[in-house]
C-alpha cells in the first residue's frame, strides 16, 4: 500500500525569518492523522533568511538529519563542533542524554534552504555526537545512515537506513523491503514515480506492505528523492 502525503497539503509556519513546511506535526502545527511515520517523527523543509538562524537550544534522544538544498549552515553545539555545512552535504547530530546547538544562515545575503529530519532513537540516553559528509551525486540508490555506520555511512541509533536516490530521465531502480518493514519517500527534486503513483518536488509517501518498490522517472530532468528504511 502506498499512501501519498502531498506538498501542499503540509502543515506551515511563517516567522519572517524562518518559513517552514512540516510534513508531519510540529511546533504550532498538530494534525493527529499525522503525526510521524514509524520511528520517523518529523520532515521540516525550512527557509531562513540571510544572518538569521535558530539560536541555542537543546534536545535529547533523538536523531537528528539536516540536508542542505541551497546555501550554508554555521553550526554550533555544546560538544565543541563549529562547522559550516554547505549545500549537498548531511549532518546527523545524535542528542543522547543531552545537548544543545545552534544552526545559521551563513550568508548574509542568501537564503538557506534545509530539510530538517527527526528519527526516534532506539537506544536512550548515551553520549552526544555529530557526524558530517557529502555523499556526492551519483545515479541509483546511495546508503546515507545505517545502524552499523558500515561502509563510511554515518551511524544513526535506530534500526533504520537513509538512502538518497538519484534517477536520471527514463531511469528505474528497485528497492527491496525485507517482511514487515516500512518505507518512507520524500521527493526533494525533479518527478518520480513509486510504482504508479506520482510524486512531485516536496511529496512524500508511505510504502506498506510491498516486499519490492520500483521507482521510475518518466520526465526529462534528473530526480532527487530521500527513502526511508524503517521498523
Amino acid at each position: 500500500m502506498i499512501t501519498v502525503r502531498h506538498a501542499s497539503d503540509r502543515g506551515q509556519a511563517n516567522f519572517g525569518w524562518l518559513q517552514s513546511r512540516h510534513t508531519f506535526s510540529f511546533g504550532s502545527y498538530y494534525d493527529p492523522h499525522h503525526m510521524g511515520f514509524s520511528a520517523l517523527r518529523v520532515i521540516n523543509d525550512d527557509i531562513v533568511s540571510p544572518a538569521a538562524g535558530f539560536d541555542t537550544h537543546g534536545h535529547r534522544d533523538m536523531e537528528i538529519i539536516s540536508l542542505v538544498l541551497e546555501g550554508e549552515i554555521e553550526h554550533k553545539d555544546s560538544q565543541g563542533n563549529r562547522q559550516t555545512l554547505p549545500a549537498g552535504e548531511f549532518q546527523l547530530m545524535s542528542a543522547g542524554r543531552g545537548i544543545y546547538h545552534s544552526e545559521y544562515n551563513a550568508s548574509s545575503t542568501q537564503a538557506l534552504r534545509f530539510l530538517q529530519i527527526w528519527i526516534e532513537p532506539n537506544e536512550q540516553g548515551g553520549e552526544p555526537g555529530y557526524q558530517q559528509k557529502d555523499f556526492g551525486k551519483q545515479a541509483g540508490f546511495t546508503i546515507i545512515a545505517t545502524p552499523t555506520g558500515e561502509d563510511g555511512t554515518l551511524h544513526i541509533k535506530q534500526d533504520a537506513r537513509l538512502l538518497q536516490l538519484i534517477l536520471p530521465p527514463s531511469e528505474s531502480v528497485t528497492l527491496p523491503l525485507e517482511a514487515g518493514r516500512h518505507a518512507y519517500v520524500h521527493q526533494v527534486a525533479g518527478t518520480l514515480d513509486v510504482e504508479t503513483t506520482s510524486l512531485a518536488p516536496g511529496d512524500g509517501a508511505k510504502i506498506e506492505d510491498i516486499h519490492h518498490v520500483t521507482f521510475s522517472n518518466k520526465s526529462n530532468e534528473t530526480s532527487q528523492a530521500l527513502v526511508f528504511d524503517l521498523p
